[in-house]
């Protein structure tokens, strides 16, 4: 199988080197910039899971090459209209794509572009970040990747993804009923993020004290309500399995948020935070999820301003 991993960044650095690693055929897709630290010091995985170093293949956006038979989609949502664009040339009629971004709205944008049958579902477990030196750093023991089909018509081809992914050093997991781990994913990710992108601080000290465990409640409590909107058979029942996940998390997790805002760089608030309120009227009681909203885009004006 030819693989086409979008994005070497921290997500689809780190997935990508992993299936390289375990010798599948794969292929990135950057920009000129990216290609020339790779060409210069390959593609550096420094993971509790053991480290790794490599050559890799890249192709830059328009570079002829024959249409892939899985794209990895890694990207940042920022990136999602670039990256579609980016794509297109690379797509044929037996192309299937993976998703690895974080939320759902994405899902909708790739399936009218692409067609619902090429797009399969996806979501990973992660917490990485690429350093000064463009190398992947992977610190926790989850790294975890789930994908399966989100129509009937994908199910007889789920197990060319399980003979790819089979011995590659990481978790990755065939589900059964992947929209139930995307909701699950995005009503966690939403509050980890914000939570921790409004208080500037790891999961551990907000736990820690009476008011950061009730803030974290209560933007739950909003996000729950939010989704609810959309998927309201479905998301209720992943309430507590998701608040159990959030107490349980080691102290010292950072989200990928929190890291990109410490970096400077710019932040998902639109496709995580922002669509969740687009769900709701203005009247709806979402003062936290709100306020986070509120400190993402004053985070992301200051940032413009400041370069």
């Amino acid at each position: 199988m030819r693989i086409l991993v979008v994005g070497a960044g921290a997500v689809g650095g780190y997935f990508g080197g992993r299936l390289a690693e375990a010798g599948r055929d794969v292929t990135f897709l950057v920009r000129e910039r990216r290609r020339q630290e790779l060409k210069e010091r390959g593609l550096v995985i420094r993971s509790v899971h053991g480290d790794w170093r490599e050559a890799v293949s890249t192709v830059v956006s328009g570079e002829a090459a024959d249409p892939f038979d899985l794209v990895l989609l890694a990207v940042k949502a920022y990136y999602l209209e670039a990256s579609i664009r980016d794509l297109e040339p690379y797509i044929g009629e037996e192309t299937r794509i993976l998703p690895l971004l974080n939320g759902v709205i994405h899902l909708d944008r790739l399936r009218e572009v692409f067609g619902e049958e090429r797009v399969l579902g996806g979501l990973c477990f992660i917490e990485t970040t690429l350093n000064a030196q463009g190398e992947v750093e992977q610190y926790s023991e989850r790294h975890d990747l789930f994908y399966g089909a989100l129509t009937d018509g994908q199910q007889k081809w789920l197990h060319r993804l399980d003979e790819t992914f089979a011995g590659v050093r990481a978790e990755v997991r065939r589900s059964d009923d992947i929209r139930r781990e995307v909701w699950k994913k995005y009503l966690f990710i939403a509050t980890f993020s914000g939570i921790t992108s409004l208080m500037g601080s790891a999961i551990g000290p907000v736990r820690e004290t009476a008011s950061g465990l009730a803030s974290l409640s209560r933007l739950f409590s909003d996000i729950v309500t939010a989704a609810s909107v959309r998927e309201p058979e479905l998301v209720p029942s992943l309430r507590e399995e998701v608040w159990r996940t959030l107490v349980e998390l080691e102290p010292s997790m950072k989200s990928s948020m929190l890291r990109d805002m410490e970096k400077g760089t710019a932040v998902e608030v639109d496709h995580l935070h922002g669509s969740l309120l687009d769900l709701t009227g203005p009247d709806t009681d979402l003062s936290l999820l709100r306020a986070v909203v509120a400190r993402l885009k004053v985070y992301e004006t200051v940032r413009r301003m400041d370069k």
